[in-house]
């Protein structure tokens, strides 16, 4: 089962893809989508959609996982977000790829075993979770952990 993990966001989406053979997890491409932040917003959330349809024409994933949606303090930044994952999610269904989500505690639990995890033991994981992995940047990161997790809960949507 190929994975394509998905942690969105408007300035930079975080993508992560895996091979899930029973328990065994291969560690297949990662990285990270940038928009400008001078472009107008219909243009930022266009280029999130052809750059993350590249992502899924290039490794063809079974299905695909993303966090839950989470509220910030600032809700300028919660819409923004939401946009994101709005343009993320479209593409995944207008190929007809699958998605499923997970809670950030879920994830971090499923990758570290608690989910109370800080970033750097998550990041400390995936090093182990996948070794020789080079990974992009944090979003990437963030991205392969929804993908670990998502191998180990199984999804809903198939």
């Amino acid at each position: 089962m190929i994975i394509l993990g998905l942690d969105p966001s408007l300035s930079c989406t975080g993508w992560g893809v895996i091979k899930a053979e029973g328990s065994r997890i291969t560690h297949l491409a990662n990285g990270e989508v940038k928009t400008s932040p001078r472009a107008p917003m219909a243009e930022r959330l266009a280029d999130l959609h052809r750059m993350i349809a590249g992502v899924i024409a290039q490794h063809r994933p079974e299905r695909a996982a993303c966090e839950e949606v989470f509220v910030n303090k600032n809700p300028q930044s919660t819409l923004k977000l939401a946009q994101a994952r709005g343009a993320v999610l479209a593409t995944c269904g207008a190929v007809g790829l699958p998605v499923e989500e997970h809670a950030a505690r879920a994830v971090k639990k499923a990758v570290v075993g608690t989910g109370a995890a800080e970033k750097e033991q998550v990041q400390a994981m995936l090093k182990i979770l996948l070794p020789g992995a080079e990974i992009s940047g944090a979003d990437a990161a963030d991205a392969l952990a929804v993908a670990i997790a998502n191998a180990h809960l199984g999804t809903r949507v198939l």
